[in-house]
């Protein structure tokens, strides 16, 4: 683990102050001394993506990842065609922004199958994988939290994504390990030394009590009840030295000043992770 003081592997993910665009996230990470910011693609998509990677190489920083590709299920073959087309784009805009990571929201079910929902996803993959290798892109699969399974991603346990991994065998293909949405799974540190190898990335925030909203009720790390320490712990005895990113969607947060949000990010950083 990295000195006390160390904010080298530091990185704010957009959503975190949702609030600022493209513009005033890079120049507040600039600002704080965070060297990684990991990008939305649909603020990339507002100031441009040329742009945006000048801004971002222009003030020192790198792109953690790419938020987000994925969202794969639908119910008519010609949709779910759209969606691995669209997810072709994500990876050529994640090349293009020069990050090799793109992080994969899997979906849900169109309907209520959501055994057929998973196998969209893993026929998916598999049709989008040639195009990130040939990219020199990184598909990292985010399982999610089980109550976003009937709206979100129908992959909702570490072990599922690691099985995906596994079946396809591709070193294109790895896991992003986020704190909120494994936290409470009794096997996670079984899983997350599964994963050893292929972790692309490994995401950081809290959860309150009471949970004040599923998906905006993320707090900033040790305001919840997410022993984090043990699991980065975990990560890294994996061999995993990349990017940590505070990902968290709170619409109090979002509204409080960018910079005050970064600086309690820092220590909150320093203090609990």
């Amino acid at each position: 683990m990295e000195a006390l003081t160390d904010f080298s592997r530091l990185s704010l993910n957009q959503i975190t102050t949702n609030s600022w665009g493209m513009r005033e996230a890079v120049e507040g990470c600039a600002r704080a001394g965070i060297p990684w910011i990991g990008l939305w693609r649909e603020k990339v998509q507002e100031y441009g993506l040329a742009n945006s990677r000048r801004l971002v190489e222009d003030a020192g920083l790198r792109i953690s990842s790419l938020c987000r590709g994925g969202w794969f299920p639908a119910a008519s073959k010609q949709e779910r065609q759209a969606r691995i087309d669209e997810n072709r784009r994500a990876i050529a805009e994640a090349a293009e922004l020069g990050t090799d990571v793109l992080v994969l929201v899997c979906g849900p079910a169109p309907d209520r199958d959501i055994r057929a929902g998973r196998l969209m996803i893993e026929e998916a993959i598999g049709q989008i994988l040639p195009d990130a290798r040939s990219a020199g892109v990184r598909l990292g699969i985010e399982p999610l939290h089980p109550m976003f399974a009937a709206d979100r991603s129908a992959i909702v346990t570490l072990a599922e994504a690691n099985r995906l991994v596994e079946f396809f065998k591709s070193d294109s293909l790895g896991v992003v390990v986020d704190v909120y949405h494994i936290w409470w799974d009794p096997d996670v540190f079984a899983q997350i030394a599964r994963a050893a190898g292929h972790i692309l990335g490994f995401h950081v925030s809290d959860w309150p009590v009471p949970l004040p909203d599923t998906l905006l009720g993320r707090a900033m790390m040790g305001d919840g009840m997410i022993d984090l320490r043990p699991l980065r712990a975990s990560v890294e005895a994996t061999g995993y030295r990349g990017p940590i990113e505070v990902e968290i969607f709170n619409r109090v947060i979002w509204d409080a000043p960018g910079d005050e949000v970064l600086a309690l990010m820092k220590q909150r950083y320093l203090s609990c992770v």
